[in-house]
């Protein structure tokens, strides 16, 4: 028989890693470890970017500058927090969409919802109810009631993509996730047996809802993990553990606005955040390595909060500078529309459909918005299609 090859080696690298128990069967289980002098200097670099992008709005509000709404600042950052955290469980859902449904349930004038299944209405309800509870209701306590709703609210038919699934309660059957590697399975998580989630609930939330003395930053990223770990849910365990780390999160802040998506950085590292939840749930209680990668998206996160931030404020600068303008309804539906950035090039067809007018009337109208100087015309013939001009959007 021939040697083994280096695949032969990796392959077998990765058997025994999957042979490692998982943290939950370890006697010490849940004394999580971590070595605070690696992660000093990340929770100080995040605590100051938190720091900034919060005083930046603050900023913002003491000026006076009455150009937009701190909802609507951060109305495109829970947009983008359902929409991503969905994403990574394999859920697409529309901008337009979620815009509406997020900014009716905010009591903020939102665009009539577009014309969709009620399934999939009641799955984007969902999870947007789910979010706000989180964020608004952050100082009241998780007990397994409101998680039992959140989860309720995720699949208010009783059926996911897998079928019929148990809702107002914790699974009563086992969770794996498995793979194949040289037709042989590869296990990569398994879940504690559903006998034992009651009881790890229980300790899970006593600790969830305690003052633990640990770092908050560092009590959000744990509450996923552990969250995860135990699965409770037959479903929807994602997307509710990354509503507890919102709702931690603004707990750390004081505050349930959010100008960041923690979960749009995760989604642009799927793979990575899959590979760092696996390698924590195996092994050692030591969780080092998952917090300092939770800290690194974060303080990403953070950044580009910060940049949305500018963007909101060049928006309400914009309006301010086309207030004398004559604008009709229609006008402002499609500057709104480019500013939320409008999918595609903007064609007088689209502004037709979008208005619900003639495409002569359409065509129009553009023109008349190119006579102010609010677009720019580009291309030619069919082609053609309009962009916010530069000088207007500085």
């Amino acid at each position: 028989m021939g040697g083994l090859t280096v695949g032969h080696h990796a392959i077998l690298r990765k058997f025994a890693e999957n042979s490692m128990p998982f943290v939950y069967e370890l006697p010490q289980w849940p004394a999580f470890r971590w070595d605070p002098v690696r992660l000093t200097s990340q929770i100080a670099e995040v605590r100051l970017r938190q720091g900034r992008l919060l005083g930046r709005v603050q900023v913002l509000g003491q000026a006076g500058l009455g150009l937009v709404r701190e909802e609507e600042l951060c109305l495109d950052s829970r947009v983008e927090e359902v929409i991503s955290s969905s994403e990574i469980e394999g859920a697409v859902f529309s901008p337009v969409l979620v815009r509406s449904v997020m900014g009716s349930r905010l009591g903020m004038a939102a665009t009539k919802p577009p014309k969709v299944s009620g399934f999939l209405l009641g799955e984007v309800e969902g999870v947007v109810e789910i979010l706000i509870d989180a964020t608004q209701g952050y100082e009241q306590v998780v007990d397994a009631e409101r998680l039992w709703s959140w989860q309720s609210s995720l699949f208010p038919l009783g059926r996911s993509s897998w079928g019929k699934i148990k809702v107002d309660g914790w699974r009563d059957g086992p969770v794996r996730v498995v793979s194949r590697l040289l037709d042989t399975p590869v296990v990569h998580f398994e879940a504690p047996p559903a006998n034992r989630v009651p009881a790890e609930m229980d300790k899970f939330l006593a600790w969830f809802n305690t003052d633990v003395g640990i770092d908050p930053l560092l009590k959000a990223g744990l509450a996923q993990l552990w969250f995860l770990t135990i699965h409770p849910f037959d479903d929807g365990n994602g997307r509710i553990a990354r509503a507890l780390t919102q709702l931690l999160l603004a707990r750390s802040e004081g505050s349930p606005q959010r100008f960041y998506s923690l979960s749009r950085q995760i989604g642009s590292e799927r793979a990575a955040y899959y590979q760092q939840l696996e390698a924590a749930q195996r092994g050692t209680l030591d969780v080092t390595d998952w917090l300092s990668w939770f800290l690194g998206r974060l303080d990403l996160a953070l950044g580009a909060g910060e940049a949305a931030l500018t963007r909101g404020l060049e928006r309400g600068q914009f309006w301010t500078k086309v207030g004398d303008l004559p604008l009709q309804d229609r006008h402002r539906r499609v500057l709104n529309r480019l500013w939320e950035g409008f999918e595609g090039p903007l064609t007088s067809t689209k502004v037709a459909a979008m208005n619900h007018i003639s495409p002569d009337t359409a065509l129009r109208d553009l023109e008349q918005m190119v006579a102010w100087g609010l677009l720019e015309r580009c291309g030619g013939g069919r082609s053609t299609h309009y962009i916010l001009r530069r000088e207007v959007r500085s």
